[in-house]
């Protein structure tokens, strides 16, 4: 669900970028018949899961959280940390966002018949209503956490995590920068991936 996050750790490869956004839509093992890139991106997102999973950056920045969002926690801090992505994107890429969620897209058009179903499904309205630039509105987080929270199958009030970014946001954002850091050494040490 942190998409722009995935994509970023990524790097400038289109069909490792592929991967990565796919990850969240293939679930157990990774079809042999995917270019060797992309299953590439499938497992680097696989890894960066695990790493955000075991990182003591995100483990404080979940227990920053309302206890009463229980597993959500998790969730919650994806949706975060792609904002704080987002709204400090100049800290990160000399390229502007709107540029290179632009390119996305076009990328995500043009490799259509490689998607996954769920990917397929989403991939119009993430372009149509620019879901990489948008989520560095914190209005736009309120959004995505109460559309993901309707497809759980035990009711969370998410949205109302949109509460804790505002009181924490100083202390979540510093917890977001060292994650970051992490993942990207992470990545170019166990990936051979530059990250910018």
């Amino acid at each position: 669900m942190n998409y722009l996050v995935h994509l970023y750790l990524s790097g400038s490869d289109p069909e490792i970028q592929l991967g990565g956004l796919m990850g969240d839509f293939v679930k157990g093992r990774i079809p042999e018949d995917y270019p060797e890139k992309i299953a590439l991106g499938l497992h680097l997102h696989r890894r960066i899961d695990s790493l955000a999973q075991n990182s003591p950056h995100t483990r404080r920045s979940r227990q920053r959280l309302n206890p009463k969002f229980g597993h959500g926690r998790g969730i919650i801090v994806d949706i975060f940390y792609d904002h704080f992505l987002a709204a400090n994107w100049r800290d990160y890429s000399p390229v502007p966002l709107e540029s290179y969620a632009a390119d996305f897209y076009t990328l995500l058009q043009s490799s259509h018949q490689l998607l996954p179903e769920g990917l397929k499904q989403i991939t119009p309205r993430m372009i149509e209503y620019n879901w990489l630039v948008s989520y560095q509105h914190r209005k736009v987080v309120g959004k995505a956490l109460q559309r993901i929270a309707q497809r759980l199958s035990r009711p969370l009030p998410l949205a109302e995590g949109v509460d804790d970014l505002v009181a924490h946001e100083d202390s979540l954002l510093e917890d977001f920068a060292g994650f970051l850091n992490e993942a990207t050494l992470f990545v170019q040490e166990d990936f051979d991936i530059t990250v910018k």
